[in-house]
């Protein structure tokens, strides 16, 4: 990141001889930056950019999103070559470190991940505090936020060596955690890890096998997950992601700031979407009722919502549809699902907004959730884990924006600003007088 001292910003304040010079910050990709930290300081006011649309509150080398023209990169590399050529586990020691590793690393840093798929075995009676019927992301935040309280032997978030095993821990017990949450709801047994099997792998058999009978990992739908992992990983700074640098921003543990992300992915605005997408088709139940549900959507009076579709991001495709639809299709052709109709409606659905004048002009392309949702059904993955699984795969992301958050200098506790539009100052009047 760089600025120069004739590339800035000039801001008058009207009425008042004042005036400020803002330094225009440049990344390596990407439109400049106006920095106002000197701003208040100058001209005695704020900014005001609810949601933060508009407002940079980071620098980052991880993640790069150009809405506009439908590029994501991770640390330089476009998605559609990390999806096509490489793996989950390859894809997270880029977003921790830095750069793709070499053989000798990729080794060790999946002995690292592999040797910390267990869960101490008390947690095992931690899930017993929970009801049957819970949703599994309550007893996932609840579970992970109390990791700490398990292995406080790597809590010091100034140790280097602390934040590696951190890292470590959270990548490899969110699976089993995640895994153990479906059980409990399903009145099974946990099925403990397999360090013989890859990661996607070693969830799908957690998630589906018992122990009275041997169950075989598909290795087409092992890597159709391992494909939903990494379009998953990390999205720049959206809403859960922001949380976790928000909660780390005050020095809390690793563990608690990703409960706190696992939290905010929650709402149907974020981790919800793919969630909300079964729904919507349910609700719309038949082919022959979408001319009738799109013109709803059309009619900003009714409130109805054509989820996954668009993105607050993406003003163009979202470049992870486009694999995640050649994935779906692999994954109905090994399951051999020939008309199913909730399928079919999501099929034909995506036919005809997309050819529709309506969406196109809007740029409401099908997303990554639309299809994600479509294979997760297919697998037998219970709604309910949708949002569960994008924690999973999201733990990386989060735990690498975190370690590059804490091994920022210049980090500071955040700490946004409001305008405040309540009562004006007022005496307080006994209650026998008021």
């Amino acid at each position: 990141m760089s600025d120069t001292a004739k590339d800035a910003v000039t801001i008058s304040l009207s009425g008042a001889d004042k005036t400020a010079s803002l330094p225009l910050l440049h990344g390596t990709m990407g439109p400049p930056v106006a920095d106002i930290r000197k701003l208040y300081a100058d001209l005695g006011i704020f900014t005001f950019d609810p949601g933060y649309g508009g407002t940079a509150a980071c620098d980052s080398k991880i993640t790069y999103i150009d809405g506009d023209e439908g590029i994501l990169l991770h640390r330089g590399y476009p998605i559609d070559q990390l999806a096509e050529n490489s793996n989950f586990l390859e894809v997270a020691y880029l977003l921790l470190n830095g750069e793709l590793p070499n053989a000798v690393e990729m080794e060790e840093f999946h002995i690292g991940v592999t040797h910390h798929t267990m869960v101490h075995e008390q947690l095992r009676s931690f899930f017993q505090g929970f009801r049957r019927d819970a949703h599994p992301m309550a007893v996932l935040c609840g579970v992970v936020g109390a990791l700490s309280a398990f292995y406080h032997d790597s809590l010091d978030i100034n140790n280097p060596e602390h934040r590696r095993i951190s890292a470590f821990r959270l990548i490899a017990k969110l699976p089993t955690i995640a895994a153990w949450a479906h059980k409990y709801s399903i009145g099974q047994p946990f099925m403990y890890p397999r360090n013989d099997l890859g990661y996607a792998a070693n969830f799908l058999y957690m998630m589906n096998a018992v122990p009275a009978e041997d169950y075989k990992v598909n290795p087409i739908l092992a890597r159709a997950m391992d494909r939903i992992l990494i379009l998953h990983a990390d999205h720049e700074q959206n809403a859960s992601t922001s949380t976790v640098r928000l909660a780390g921003s005050t020095g809390a543990n690793p563990f608690a700031c990703i409960a706190a992300g696992i939290a905010s992915l929650w709402g149907p605005a974020h981790g919800g979407a793919n969630e909300a997408v079964l729904k919507m088709l349910a609700e719309i139940g038949h082919k022959d009722n979408i001319p009738d549900f799109i013109a709803k959507v059309k009619d900003k009076t009714s409130h109805i919502r054509l989820m996954g579709f668009g993105h607050r991001v993406y003003r163009n495709y979202d470049p992870r549809a486009k694999i995640m639809e050649r994935t779906c299709h692999e994954v109905l052709d090994e399951l051999g699902i020939r008309d199913e109709p909730l399928l079919d409606l999501a099929l034909e659905l995506e036919r005809i907004a997309t050819t529709d004048a309506y969406f196109i002009e809007r740029k409401l392309y099908p997303n990554v959730d639309f299809y994600s949702g479509i294979i997760l059904k297919a697998m037998g993955i219970p709604t309910s884990m949708f949002t569960v699984l994008f924690a999973v795969a999201r733990t990386v992301g989060w735990i690498s924006q975190w370690k590059e958050m804490v091994e920022d200098p210049a980090n500071r506790i955040g700490r946004p600003r409001q305008i405040y539009t309540g009562a004006p100052t007022r005496d307080y009047v006994p209650v026998e007088q008021r």
